[in-house]
């Protein structure tokens, strides 16, 4: 792996640096900046300062002017910082400048994700999705990381035409690193392309089944994970850390209607989560836009719950899920002081303008309303009736417990009069069986 540039081998002093521009939301900006507290704090690097700086004009530079750049400068050595984090995405030439006039290494918002997931990725899909944005975003930022080693030369010759003849550049060490750095971009590329491949063939299969779907997304930290241990018994990471996982893992339950309904967790979301990022995840993410609906989980304790849920719902327009049916968990209930948690509840609630299931996963409350409303979403999918079965025709009566839920059976001469609940392509096929008035 190309590293993007030569960092210290331990950053341990960071000062984090949010350039306010025209036109931001001043608490918006303090808020992010207090996210990317949270985001450098799991690299296990120390914050010695953070600062807001506000400019009237947007500079090619440094972002701000250059008296700004002087303070956060001064600043910075005032807080003996060997890193500064910039909570806004800093272009190439820009983190050289301020390098270059800080003399300490200095790193962007982008910059902090990337190094996070490349710490979280555990499978190969993962190891592989994230190399390939990291390969993206160093790209070009190589220049003049190898002005040292160009292959330059000159000087007097010993051959024939006499002294001074001048050798060919040649190739420069950066431009070697590019190469092989597009070609591992390619070869990476290629992979994945191969596991979206496996991933369609699973799919397809699972269409097959006639099983639906429904994918768990959220803000990162927000608890999917801790969901589909509760509501599947899935033995998934979940921690209470940023990005704790950045794999897909689906699991088999069964509502309480009996249709079973596949679940998947994937991975968090982010203000201002690196497009490139997107891109990579894009073969995971998919999932949620070919699930039937999505549950999407909102950390209701969070002061900026209603921000993450928009979003959550910005990454899923990008990803052309937007107008997917969707119900709000709003976790973490047991964190809002119960004198207000009912009025926090009922604000969020009408503000996201969709069927809501309040929950605590971690004290295991709320599972039940859960399963009920994925009952709700997947309503149009089932028929519950009475069918009178020829007991003659136990295939069918075996095929019903199989496919559906049996609510009850009770026996009327040679006949079985069974009511269930069946998926409605099942129930349009032993139509003929129905009970006349027998639907519920």
């Amino acid at each position: 792996m190309f590293e993007i540039r030569e960092k210290p081998s331990m950053v341990e002093r960071a000062m984090l640096v949010s350039i306010c521009l025209p036109g931001d939301n001043i608490h918006e900006k303090q808020a992010m900046l207090d996210e990317l507290e949270d985001l450098v704090s799991n690299l296990g690097i120390g914050i010695v300062r953070k600062e807001l700086v506000r400019t009237r004009d947007v500079h090619a530079k440094f972002l701000c002017g250059t008296g700004k750049a002087e303070e956060v400068r001064m600043a910075a050595i005032a807080a003996e910082a060997d890193c500064i984090v910039f909570d806004n995405m800093l272009a190439p030439s820009q983190q050289r400048e301020w390098e270059r006039l800080i003399d300490v290494c200095v790193i962007d918002r982008e910059e902090v994700i990337l190094d996070i997931f490349a710490k979280r990725a555990r499978t190969r899909e993962a190891t592989m999705q994230v190399e390939l944005a990291r390969m993206q975003y160093s790209l070009p930022r190589m220049a003049r990381m190898w002005a040292h080693l160009d292959r330059q030369g000159g000087g007097s010759g010993g051959g024939k035409g006499g002294g001074g003849a001048s050798r060919g550049e040649g190739e420069k060490q950066i431009e070697v690193d590019r190469r092989l750095a597009r070609a591992r971009i390619e070869s990476i590329q290629k992979d994945l392309e191969e596991v979206r491949k496996q991933r369609s063939t699973q799919r397809k299969e699972r269409e097959r089944q006639g099983v639906p779907t429904a994918a768990i997304v959220g803000y990162t930290n927000a608890g999917k994970s801790s969901l589909l241990r509760l509501v599947a018994e899935a033995d998934v990471l979940a921690q209470n850390i940023l990005f704790a996982t950045l794999d897909t893992t689906t699991r088999k339950i069964e509502l309480p209607d009996g249709q079973p309904l596949l679940l998947t967790d994937t991975v968090g979301f982010i203000r201002n989560l690196p497009h490139r990022l997107v891109e990579a995840f894009k073969s995971t993410l998919e999932e949620a836009v070919l699930a039937d609906f999505l549950i999407q989980v909102v950390d209701a304790s969070d002061p900026e719950a209603l921000r993450h849920f928009e979003t959550t719902l910005e990454v899923l327009a990008e990803l052309g899920a937007a107008d997917k049916p969707m119900v709000a968990v709003f976790n973490k209930t047991d964190l809002i002081p119960d004198e207000e948690r009912a009025s926090v509840i009922e604000t969020l609630t009408a503000a996201v303008g969709i069927p809501v299931v309040p929950m605590s996963v971690v004290r295991e409350q709320g599972a039940d309303s859960l399963m009920n409303a994925c009952v709700d979403m997947l309503s149009h999918r089932v028929v519950s009736r009475t069918y009178r079965i020829p007991l003659s025709r136990s295939d069918i009566i075996a095929a019903m417990h199989r496919d559906g839920k049996v609510v009850s059976t009770e026996y009327d001469g040679n006949d079985a009069l069974v009511t269930a609940t069946l998926p409605k392509s099942f129930a349009q096929k032993i139509a003929s069986y129905a009970e006349p008035g027998g639907e519920h």
